[in-house]
Order: structure tokens, then C-alpha cells, then sequence
């Protein structure tokens, strides 16, 4: 699948917000801490991916009721689901200059994940922090897609090529209005 830039300009894939707000101290001292054990761009990209799937949990996962969706509050509290997690990886790559932008493949609802472009690469590779389940794991790769779901079209499944630069609004608008994780899923938007 050719994955599309819905902004040509490289730049507003930097860009911080209210949502990836890679500004915020919480981002910027984790970006920091695994910085210093990781000065490879490389590294640090597989670093950040790592520790947002494994150390912050997929709520359903764990059953916080907790609605998350900015990415200082996501790696504060280490919970929320895919589209919160990947909020917060692309805040930690943004904070060290690595072009991260949100994309999403539908199923029962709308499954968040984010498209990385290393410095001096033309390439996007998608990665999914959600990390995934026995048997379905996903992982950091630059070398073919290792993401945990792959979409059915017999089932009416998609895979949806446009790189974001912020968050779709409607799963935006769910993440904001939701008062717990349940209402939240049951809100979703199931299409763009």
C-alpha cells in the first residue's frame, strides 16, 4: 500500500499541539531519558516504540477506565488505548525530530497507529504501539510491516493510506467526550 501525506510538507509531521504536545516536561524528560541510552536515531525510534507498547497498557487490556488522549497525559498516567498510545510515541519521536504521523486501518471501530520517516529516508513505516495480543504481536520494523491486525476486506476491513499530521477529529471529539474507556469504545467513530 502507497501511504499518502494528507500535508506535503514534511514539517507539520514536527509540529507540536494540544494533543502531541512533545513540548510538555513529562514528554520531553522520558524523550530524554531514553535518548541517553540511545544516541542512534534508529535506536531511539525502536526505543520510544518499545516503551510505549510495553509500558503503557492498552486499557481494555487492563481494565482502567481512565480516557486518555494527550500524549504528556498518556505517558503520565501509562494507560489508554491504541489511538492514546499513539499519540504519545509520535509525541516522544517528534521531540527528537523524527517526521511521526497518525494513521488508521478500520475494523469494529477505528484502530490508531503511527507512520514514522526517518531523517534522510523518503520512506514511511508504520508501526502499531498498541502492541497486540499471544501470537499476534506486533513490532518496530523498517523492513516490511510487523503490525499486530491486518484488515479482512471480506469483512469490510480497511486499511486507510493518508498520514495524518493531528488527529481525526472524530476519534479526537470521541477521546474528549468520553467519560471512561467503555463509553469511549462504544463511541469511536467506525470509519473516516
Amino acid at each position: 500500500m502507497e501511504l499518502i501525506q494528507q500535508d506535503p510538507e514534511l514539517s507539520a509531521y514536527l509540529a507540536a499541539d494540544e494533543v502531541i504536545d512533545h513540548e510538555h516536561p513529562v514528554v520531553r524528560e522520558t524523550a530524554a531519558a531514553l535518548r541517553a541510552l540511545h544516541s542512534d536515531v534508529c535506536a531511539y525510534a525502536r526505543a520510544a516504540y518499545a516503551f510505549v507498547r510495553d509500558e503503557i497498557p492498552h486499557s481494555s487490556d487492563t481494565g482502567d477506565l481512565r480516557v486518555t488522549w494527550r500524549a504528556s497525559d498518556v505517558l503520565a498516567r501509562r494507560t489508554g488505548i491504541c489511538h492514546a498510545k499513539a499519540h504519545a510515541l509520535a509525541a516522544l519521536l517528534r521531540a527528537e525530530s523524527i517526521p511521526t504521523a497518525l494513521c488508521y486501518q478500520k475494523f469494529e471501530v477505528l484502530h490508531g497507529l503511527v507512520a514514522i520517516r526517518l531523517p534522510g529516508t523518503e520512506s514511511w513505516h508504520r508501526q502499531d504501539p498498541r502492541g497486540g495480543e499471544s501470537g499476534r504481536e506486533a513490532e518496530f520494523s523498517l523492513a516490511g510491516e510487523r503490525l499486530a491486525f491486518l484488515p479482512d476486506p471480506e469483512f469490510s476491513e480497511v486499511d486507510y493510506p493518508v498520514l495524518y499530521a493531528a488527529p481525526h477529529a472524530g476519534v479526537l471529539s470521541a477521546m474528549r467526550s468520553a467519560p471512561d474507556s467503555p463509553e469511549l469504545l462504544r463511541i469511536l467513530p467506525t470509519d473516516l
